[in-house]
């Protein structure tokens, strides 16, 4: 069985890392600290047993070698890479505070892919040794209620991993054991016989720019309006001093 993800998240909250530790290889280079890594999409794929996962890495949000353009283009572009498209967005958030930085970024997200992006997101956490003792990530999720309104819009879609620190002898706390239940998560959506594609990418671009035609209009129509109160009142004006 094929399973197709895409990474998407913040330059530094190790999406890269995830990638490799989905793959068991290190095939994507990893950014250091705030230092962006990943400049460009990047595609790599292995055999998971009866799975073969292609994962396409991206460039993260507040990279400071890439405008906003140039990365909305590049995010648009991974769903092509991953063909007919990916079964699953990963959205890579650090187990911590969830700052207003990151909600404008899962805004921004919604934004480039539309509708459809959430119905196909999963919510992975990583860093998962910032957990309390004990702590699962349920339990963290529910601290914040922005936090338990994403995992919902999600499906309720949420894992964590730690991509340095884990070992595999703690039950919970196991990298092979916390990506196996990711990759079951994105296989059920897989098995649900959809996935997201570049229709609906090209749908996404059609209905923003309807939006930004309509606002045009509207403004034209506004600007034309003006004019004519102005050129009435005006011959008023001429009318009474005349």
């Amino acid at each position: 069985m094929e399973l197709r993800v895409v990474l998407l998240g913040k330059t530094g909250d190790g999406k890269s890392s995830t990638g490799n530790s989905i793959l068991k290889d290190k095939l994507f280079q990893v950014s250091k600290g705030t230092q962006a890594g990943t400049q460009h999409n990047e595609m790599n794929e292995n055999d998971d047993g009866d799975r073969r996962v292609k994962v396409v890495d991206t460039p993260g949000f507040c990279n400071s070698k890439l405008t906003e353009e140039q990365l909305t283009e590049e995010l648009k572009a991974s769903v092509s890479q991953c063909a007919p498209g990916p079964h699953a967005f990963i959205i890579v958030l650090r187990v911590g505070k969830y700052t207003a930085q990151e909600k404008e970024i899962v805004s921004q997200v919604g934004k480039i892919f539309g509708k459809d992006t959430f119905s196909h997101a999963v919510v992975l956490f990583t860093h998962g040794d910032q957990l309390a003792k004990d702590q699962t990530i349920e339990e963290f999720v529910d601290q914040s209620e922005d936090l338990k309104k994403l995992v919902q819009k999600c499906g309720g879609r949420c894992h964590v991993i730690d991509n340095k620190r884990w070992n595999e002898k703690h039950e919970y706390r196991s990298n092979s054991v916390q990506l196996e239940k990711l990759l079951n998560t994105v296989e059920e959506m897989a098995n649900n016989g959809c996935c997201y594609t570049t229709d609906m990418v090209q749908a996404t671009k059609n209905e923003a720019q309807g939006k930004e035609n309509s606002s045009l209009i509207l403004t034209q129509n506004r600007t034309e309006m003006a004019h004519f109160i102005f050129i009435w009142y005006n011959c008023k004006f001429q009318c009474l001093v005349g």
